[in-house]
């Protein structure tokens, strides 16, 4: 194959994104965003203009670009960009266009990210501080059992059904991704689960019910648990995917292998749970300093 314009290589990327890779209207989205950022910086017209050189340029650009605040692009957001453009390379090589090699872009290099935690101790305060009088206050304890049971992202929590069978205690769920995985829910959990549904009168199938028949929305999931965490006088900032933190460093400090908690978390890249890893190197301090140390 030939010449090919940039914005027609685009939108053929995107349909095959859409169509062939499943991926959501948000990854789809992004994709466009990034690459379209990157042929109007680099004022290229067609998928063959893309060599070392400009895509050299470009990463310049944006690693020193100030954006709205006055601060420069931070290196995980730089990463995005050159992700995109690695990806659709790829696509294009699939289809016999003669461009750069996708491998020839290295991401640029970042510090390990640092998690937003909070203590065991201030989690339970959080788990405590939620009432029984009123039925939002039974939802709002369901909602934090299972998010703190399964692991769950906020997304993943929304879209659980009504019809739900707890009597296995687990559940498989399709993630980000569309990757399948399984979940268990802890007797906690369920009971929690239990005691709201036996309270609630409305016609929603959603297990977690917002106004009227829909589901709550992932919002309102925030300001629960922001709601909760000031109840408690936590001051971090605290939200469902600290939750999901909380979830995959209790697991490895408590002894479960990292392989183990990918599964868990739907994880595609094992390097994406090793994150979690420098967290619980205290327990294996502990265990050093009891076992050598005099």
């Amino acid at each position: 194959m030939g010449y090919m314009n940039i914005h027609d290589g685009i939108r053929m990327f995107l349909e095959h994104v859409e169509v062939s890779l499943g991926r959501s209207l948000k990854t789809i989205n992004n994709y466009q965003h990034y690459l379209d950022f990157f042929v109007a910086h680099s004022k290229i017209s067609s998928v063959e203009d893309v060599t070392d050189d400009v895509v050299h340029q470009f990463r310049l650009f944006l690693n020193r670009h100030a954006g709205r605040g006055g601060s420069t692009i931070k290196k995980n957001t730089q990463n995005y960009y050159l992700i995109a453009l690695r990806v659709f390379l790829k696509y294009m090589h699939t289809r016999g266009v003669k461009t750069l090699a996708p491998d020839s872009i290295i991401l640029a290099k970042t510090g390990m990210r640092e998690l937003e935690l909070i203590s065991i101790d201030e989690l339970k305060r959080i788990r405590d501080a939620v009432g029984s009088k009123t039925i939002e206050d039974v939802r709002d304890k369901a909602i934090i059992e299972t998010l703190f049971s399964t692991g769950l992202r906020v997304s993943e929590l929304v879209g659980l059904p009504r019809s739900l069978d707890l009597t296995k205690k687990e559940m498989s769920i399709r993630g980000k991704g569309e990757k399948v995985r399984v979940v268990f829910f802890t007797d906690t959990a369920i009971s929690a689960i239990q005691t709201y549904l036996q309270k609630r009168e409305d016609m929603s199938e959603a297990l977690f019910a917002g106004k009227g028949t829909n589901a709550i929305p992932a919002r309102s999931v925030q300001r629960i648990i922001q709601k909760y965490a000031r109840k408690a006088g936590v001051s971090k900032k605290v939200t469902p995917h600290v939750l999901r933190h909380m979830f995959a460093t209790t697991l490895l400090s408590n002894g479960a292998d990292i392989r183990s908690v990918q599964e868990l978390l739907g994880h595609a890249n094992i390097a994406t749970t090793q994150v979690y890893t420098h967290v619980t190197n205290k327990r294996l301090k502990d265990v050093h300093k009891q076992f050598l140390h005099e």
